[in-house]
Formats: C-alpha cells, structure tokens, sequence
C-alpha cells in the first residue's frame, strides 16, 4: 500500500465540543445515546404499549451533534435523501463520571450536566428500515441531525427544577410539541441505569432521553425553535 492511501486511512477527524454555559470550559462529546419512546403519549402515537415496554437504546455518531448557542439562531441544512425530516425536541443528559450497572444514586452523582436537543429523523427511511427489520442508522445518525445547547451544568437546584420542567418545540412560532419531563416513562436516573446494565458509561457520553408526542415534519425555510424550562431555548433555521 502506498504512503499515499496509508496518510489518506489514518486521517483523524477533529472531535466536537459542546460549550459549558457559563464558564470558559467545553464538553468533548463521545458516544450519544438515544432512548426510543420515553413518553407515553408518543409511545402509543408510535404504536407501542409504554406501560409494557422497557427503554431501548440505540445511538448517533458524535459527528452528529451540531452546537447551538442560546442567543443566536443558527441554520441547520435540509439533508439529503429525504422527503420527511422531522423533529424530536429532547433533554439531552451529559455524563461527568463513567461506570457499569450503576444504582439510582450513582446515576445521580454522573450527571454532569444537561442541554436542549433536537433528535432530527429522517422517518421516512427510518420506517423503510423498520418495515424490513434494519437498523435505524438510516434514518437517525447522520451528519447535523443532533442539534444540542450549551451543557447547563447539574446542582441540586437544577435536578429539583427539571424533575417537572416544561419541554416545548415550536415551528415558525406555532407550538407543536408540549410536555414536561415528569411525563417520561422511565426517569433520568432510571434511564441511566438501564443503560449501564448494557454499556460501560464513560465521561464525555450523552444521553437523548426521548421526545413528547406530537412528532411532524419541516421543509426549508421553517424556524424551530426548542425550550426547556430552567434551561433555555435555541433556535434553528431550515435551510438548502
């Protein structure tokens, strides 16, 4: 093999940082993590029997994960291959302290932090690939389809305000989405856990811990804008 093709193999791709709000620090992202239907509501809008059905995982590549400032609207590319790019407003949890099979407190004492998140899904090749049993690489880990805040770092008085924290996604200035974080099926803590008990947890990991109800499309030209309460909002243009 020539030196040429070795250079062009071992090219290292730069790594992508989410800003700590407040401070002059950054968030090196590793693995994301994505819960499927933590809502009951949009687990029946989803076919599913959430009083039946335990957390399932599955991941986007950190290449993904797009940074959004609160204070600026940024745009995000309609992407290729797709004819319904929809969205999925959800609060992302960054992990401070790795660890397997963790109990509810030491899910706890993981969190470093959390961030506004956006699970942008191509549903119309997702559903090709679930109709003949493939995996949703397709239609859920490609590039910019995780649009995330800067990380507001975890105290007891954040842990207490987003136990019942407002979660709301609007298109061009029209509510959408509308929920609060209580709602989940299977808490903070509890998806933690169950995510340990199937991947050794490591600092750096985010978790996307599932969107509300009320899932739908958006064409160029449409601004989202995403908010949780005692975090904030960002706001994302649709472009070509």
């Amino acid at each position: 093999m020539s030196s040429a093709n070795i250079s062009c193999i071992v090219a290292k791709q730069e790594r992508v940082y989410l800003p700590v709000e407040g401070s002059e620090q950054f968030f090196p992202v590793g693995r994301v993590y994505c819960v499927g239907r933590n809502y009951a509501a949009h687990s029946r809008e989803m076919g599913d029997d959430p009083d039946r059905d335990p957390p399932f995982f599955f991941a986007k590549d950190a290449s993904c994960v797009l940074p959004v400032a609160f204070s600026t609207q940024t745009d995000l590319p309609y992407p290729m291959a797709t004819e319904q790019f929809e969205y999925e407003v959800e609060l992302v949890v960054a992990i401070g302290k790795g660890g397997k099979n963790l109990s509810i407190e030491q899910a706890q004492d993981s969190i470093l932090g959390f961030s506004v998140g956006l699970d942008m899904t191509r549903r119309d090749l997702q559903t090709q690939a679930k109709k003949k049993g493939r995996p949703w690489e397709v239609g859920k880990s490609f590039d910019l389809s995780a649009p995330m805040s800067p990380i507001v770092l975890n105290n007891s008085t954040v842990a207490k305000d987003l136990a019942k924290a407002e979660i709301v996604l609007q298109v061009n200035t029209e509510v959408k989405q509308k929920s609060d974080i209580s709602h989940l099926t299977w808490s903070i803590e509890e998806v933690i856990c169950k995510l340990s008990e199937v991947f050794e947890l490591r600092p750096g990991d985010l978790i996307m811990t599932g969107t509300p109800e009320n899932v739908g499309a958006v064409k160029i030209g449409d601004v989202m804008d995403a908010s949780i309460e005692h975090l904030g909002s960002i706001s994302l243009k649709v472009t070509d």
